[in-house]
């Protein structure tokens, strides 16, 4: 449905987002100004989402505009019309992000389901029968069975990942000796503009859950500026031939080993913090005393020290409390700085 005749039909039904306010409306102009003849927007969007609604932690404020895409297309037609200035979030499962209590400003784009597809083989130079096409709304254990399916060996880990396809590239996510780059092959990306483009392994800064342009590095470095504008749409996955059945072997005996360790009946984000070189972060948390500590609906794993899990009643506050408690606790006593895995966004 058209941004503009879905704006109407919520007016008429007395809809919230009836009442729109002046960014919106500038944001909606514009993608008329900018669409050409016979295009039309096919997603849905709506005001003052819910974040807690996409977030696995299941607490947090409000994204001011969200939409929904149809599909790839659809997505870059909606990002020609976002004004320059407008914060754009890209969110697939949120497995491992928090939205504050205030509220987040800007537009938020959910990719999953919209960026779903997966087939086998890739596609253009290069392209080998090894590979698998995924599209960043794809769950990451999706593409473990898929390989195992194909009898392609690698994607094993993926299986023990719980976001999407796109955060894993964002964050080089993995879990029992994989990274997701070590298995990239070149991504597709889009841009403000709603241009693709294609990346190899080499246009980034790869590391252990760290990745980041080259360019736009460089750029903030010396301008400033904000983070890259640009996004990933869907990663080609080069893989070795295997054996099926042992692929599921493995696949299984990781989710065995999730869940022994893992707190997995309560809403989590997965592990906080990155391990620090040769050391765990659970292992130092859990030292300074901190395994069960609550604050308000929230509670520091009596599993695994590395969540923070929701008890039923968390609010974004009381998960950041206890993030902030575990890093200043750890400096205290063992002079260490966590890093944190998850990404914390909007107002207070």
């Amino acid at each position: 449905m058209r941004a503009s005749r879905l704006l109407r039909d919520h007016a008429r039904r007395g809809h919230p987002s009836a009442f729109i306010p002046p960014p919106l409306r500038v944001m909606v102009a514009m993608v008329k100004q900018t669409r050409k003849p016979g295009d039309a927007l096919r997603g849905e969007l709506r005001l003052h989402e819910p974040m807690a609604r996409h977030t696995s932690w299941r607490a947090g404020g409000t994204a001011e505009r969200a939409y929904s895409p149809a599909d790839l297309a659809d997505l870059r037609e909606f990002l020609r019309g976002v004004p320059a200035g407008e914060p754009v979030h890209m969110v697939g499962l949120g497995s491992n992000l928090l939205v504050r209590d205030g509220g987040l400003r800007g537009t938020v784009i959910f990719t999953h389901p919209a960026l779903g597809a997966m087939r086998l083989g890739g596609a253009g130079a290069g392209a080998s029968e090894g590979e698998i096409y995924a599209e960043t709304g794809v769950a990451s254990p999706r593409v473990a069975r898929f390989a195992a399916l194909h009898g392609l060996a690698g994607a094993e880990f993926l299986a023990g990942i719980p976001g999407t396809v796109g955060g894993a590239l964002a964050m080089n996510a993995g879990c029992f000796g994989g990274e997701a780059w070590d298995i990239v092959a070149r991504a597709e990306t889009v841009d403000r503009s709603g241009a693709l483009h294609t990346r190899t392994p080499a246009d980034y800064e790869i590391a252990y859950r760290h990745v980041m342009l080259k360019e736009e590095g460089g750029r903030k470095k010396a301008e400033g500026i904000h983070p890259s504008e640009e996004w990933f749409v869907a990663a080609y996955f080069r893989l070795r031939a295997g054996d099926a059945e042992e692929s599921r072997r493995k696949i299984k005996e990781l989710l065995r080993r999730r869940i022994a360790t893992q707190p997995l009946n309560q809403p989590n984000a997965g592990s906080v913090f990155r391990n620090p070189q040769r050391d765990y972060a659970a292992r130092l948390i859990e030292a300074c005393g901190l395994k069960g500590r609550t604050i308000g609906g929230a509670q520091i794993s009596g599993k695994h020290a590395n969540f923070v899990v929701n008890l039923g009643s968390a609010r974004a506050a009381d998960i950041e409390a206890l993030i902030e408690l575990a890093e200043n606790a750890v400096r205290e006593k063992f002079g260490i700085a966590l890093e944190r895995e998850v990404r914390i966004v909007g107002e207070t």
